[in-house]
């Protein structure tokens, strides 16, 4: 028979929590301009697809509805088209109501700068009558890794 050898207390180990990572404020421009059949050289959106009565050089109608925009838009520090760009937006918007001026929106800020690499995910409608709207952050990369949450747009 064995003696019995009471085993020392097993030492209360915590869990290791993932470490803390604020929510971040950032703040950037983006500059859309639509080509409007003679601003080749500076435009930054392009009509795609429009309904039977609409064109590809003039959005349609008051609220725009049927129009498909697609964008790859300088992304600024500042409120100004000429400041050095941090990335680029990149997607699309389509009218999507008769009724009412709104949009649905898709589309990436992709940084390539020294502050920021990476990108960051955009989805969701923007009811473009309100002065500031909500839309939701739905990924990311880089340094913006699993990025979730809202972003808030505005004029």
């Amino acid at each position: 028979m064995q003696p019995w050898l009471p085993l020392p207390p097993k030492p209360h180990i915590k869990p290791r929590s993932p470490p803390h990572h604020p929510c971040r404020h950032l703040t950037f421009y983006f500059h859309d301009i639509i080509f409007n059949g003679k601003n080749f050289k500076n435009a930054t959106a392009a009509i795609v697809g429009s309904p039977p009565w609409g064109n590809r050089t003039i959005l349609a109608g008051q609220s725009h509805f049927g129009n498909l925009v697609v964008f790859d838009d300088p992304i600024t520090l500042d409120n100004n088209l000429h400041s050095a760009p941090v990335g680029r937006a990149q997607g699309f918007y389509i009218y999507d109501r008769k009724d009412i001026f709104t949009a649905w929106l898709g589309f990436s800020f992709v940084f390539n700068s020294t502050q920021h690499r990476g990108s960051i995910n955009f989805a969701g409608a923007d009811p473009l009558m309100n002065k500031t709207r909500d839309i939701s952050v739905i990924g990311g990369t880089g340094d913006f890794f699993m990025t979730r949450g809202v972003a808030t747009l505005g004029d």
